[in-house]
């Protein structure tokens, strides 16, 4: 019960931050739009920025949204295969429907609690093929590093190409000063910042106290359960296979974001180069614990469009159709088949199990 409690209070307090987030995008656009339709001399009941978005919703080409939603898909599909490269020298060997159904089914729990869809993956193999769930999320926290190294990479190589578009963007929005106030005068910004502050200021003045709790030790515990997950990469029969599929995986997330962009006519002629800086902005965006990035990635998206000259109202759309598209119905529908399927297909299955733990 005290669970079920803190569970529903987490996922409320991450939805209102979300929805908050978002609002304000929203709210401040809105009124930009209309300060806009004013100097045009355009009346305010013909100037309906929620209306605007919705045509831009149904501007949409449908084809290539499938496209990229096909790319998605492809990723998880490879995402999977890869999981099961790392459980193989565990002992496991579980169907690959089962696993492309648990890495379904993490999307879908991280919409409504943040970073516990590892956790409901790694209970959704357990169901299926009875994989120790320490085991499985050791597995998951190998995969996890590695879109770490893959994210990381992903920056670096737009660094090397746009160092002067992002130099002369971090520069013009480190000034404060100028009307409107900068990027990082912005209260989101401010509010991150301060949240991550806080809670290092806090760590280190009650460190001792903190690391003598009972949720430190078991997070301790817990990353040392992971160690024997973690070391399976060194047994890995097919480590080039395992490469493979890291990489496969990140370029399907770019090539989707970057697919999304024929979909829309203000983003159709934009270069690749352009996605790539959109896809490391937005992958930060779901990276901040909202759900799915609400708000946030919408927010860094719009920041990185505009610095090629997008404005903010096709922006503000373009990220609503990319957001709305993945995590809104791909991950909602595809979580609640993938949920059913969980049970329909192993409702007689017996998982292999080799004993080479």
């Amino acid at each position: 019960m005290k669970n079920t409690i803190r569970n529903i209070i987490f996922i409320i307090i991450s939805f209102t931050i979300g929805f908050t987030i978002l609002s304000y995008i929203y709210n401040n656009y809105n009124d930009a739009y209309l300060a806009e339709c004013a100097l045009k001399g355009i009346a305010e009941e013909d100037c309906d920025f929620l209306q605007k978005i919705k045509d831009d919703f149904w501007s949409v080409n449908p084809l290539w949204v499938i496209a990229a939603l096909v790319a998605f898909t492809l990723s998880n599909i490879s995402r999977a295969m890869r999981w099961n490269l790392t459980l193989a020298p565990l002992g496991y060997q579980p169907k690959l429907y089962n696993s492309i159904i648990a890495v379904f089914i993490t999307y879908f729990v991280n919409l409504f609690i943040p970073r516990m869809g590892e956790v409901a993956r790694a209970a959704a193999l357990n169901h299926a093929e009875k994989v120790p769930v320490e085991k499985a999320m050791g597995t998951i926290v190998l995969g996890r590093i590695m879109d770490v190294i893959m994210l990381l990479s992903f920056i670096g190589i737009a660094f090397l190409l746009e160092y002067d578009t992002l130099w002369t963007w971090l520069n013009e929005n480190m000034d404060t000063d100028k009307k409107g106030g900068g990027f990082f005068s912005n209260p989101i910004v401010l509010g991150i910042l301060g949240f991550g502050v806080l809670g290092l200021i806090v760590f280190f003045i009650f460190r001792e106290k903190i690391m003598q709790t009972t949720i430190y030790k078991k997070v301790v515990e817990l990353v040392l359960g992971f160690w024997e997950g973690i070391l399976s990469v060194r047994k890995l029969e097919s480590p080039g296979q395992f490469i493979f599929h890291t990489v496969f995986i990140w370029a399907m997330y770019f090539v989707m974001n970057y697919l999304f962009f024929f979909s829309f006519e203000p983003t159709a002629d934009l270069s690749p180069v352009v996605a790539l800086m959109v896809f490391v902005f937005g992958a930060f965006g779901i990276v901040i614990p909202s759900p799915g990035g609400m708000g946030t990635y919408h927010w860094l998206v719009i920041a990185a469009l505009g610095i090629y000259g997008i404005n903010q109202y096709d922006a503000f759309s373009f990220a609503n159709i990319a957001f709305f598209s993945i995590q809104i119905f791909c991950n909602i529908v595809f979580g609640l088949i993938s949920i059913a399927l969980l049970f329909l297909l192993n409702r007689n299955y017996v998982p292999k199990h080799t004993g080479t733990e």
